[in-house]
């Protein structure tokens, strides 16, 4: 499961968000039970505890086993650990913001080009990264290499690669330029 769907993220937080559906998960993971016992344990009526495990079942993290009349439910671990880990990769909590795509769209053309540097901090620093992205990690660049990558984009090479340095995005070092490590990046 390498790409979740936005509705799929809300949906699993929204069925763990609840204190019912967590409790029911821990006594699950412990061993199957059968409704009657849920309810009881959790002071819950039938019809309540069905209704939050079907919001499980939904999502795949609670299993089903009939036998004769009895429905007993257990944890599906594997299902657990796949959609936590594909729900709460980096890739995917980074997708979760709206604001890049945003920025990103109202200040660079469809053709790669950057339309205008943004006066506000935060949406240069959206900029700013998304143009960081066109150096090679590792690579050192002449200033004249990095004038012509940031030339392709936006021919104020100057302003960018200053705010490039400033944002410690980049860094210079006996005239050459590198790109640093996202970790080293400034904050807005």
């Amino acid at each position: 499961m390498d790409q979740v769907e936005f509705p799929a993220v809300l949906q699993f937080f929204k069925a763990l968000a609840h204190e019912s559906r967590l409790r029911l998960l821990g006594l699950v993971a412990q061993r199957e039970h059968n409704v009657q016992e849920l309810a009881q344990a959790l002071g819950l009526t039938e019809p309540t505890a069905s209704h939050h495990l079907a919001m499980l079942r939904s999502l795949g993290l609670v299993r089903l086993r009939v036998a004769g009349n009895t429905h007993w439910y257990g944890l599906d671990s594997e299902a657990l650990t796949g959609l936590a880990r594909a729900v709460l990769s980096r890739e995917q909590m980074a997708a979760l913001a709206p604001q890049a795509g945003g920025v990103l769209r109202n200040f660079i053309s469809d053709a790669g080009v950057i339309t205008q540097i943004p006066a506000s901090r935060k949406k240069r620093w959206v900029v700013l990264a998304w143009l960081v992205e066109k150096f090679e990690a590792g690579r050192g660049y002449s200033e004249a290499e990095v004038n012509a990558v940031i030339q392709r984009h936006h021919e104020d090479c100057a302003t960018l690669r200053r705010e490039l340095v400033g944002y410690r995005m980049m860094a210079r070092e006996a005239g050459v330029y590198r790109r640093l490590a996202e970790a080293d990046w400034l904050g807005v």
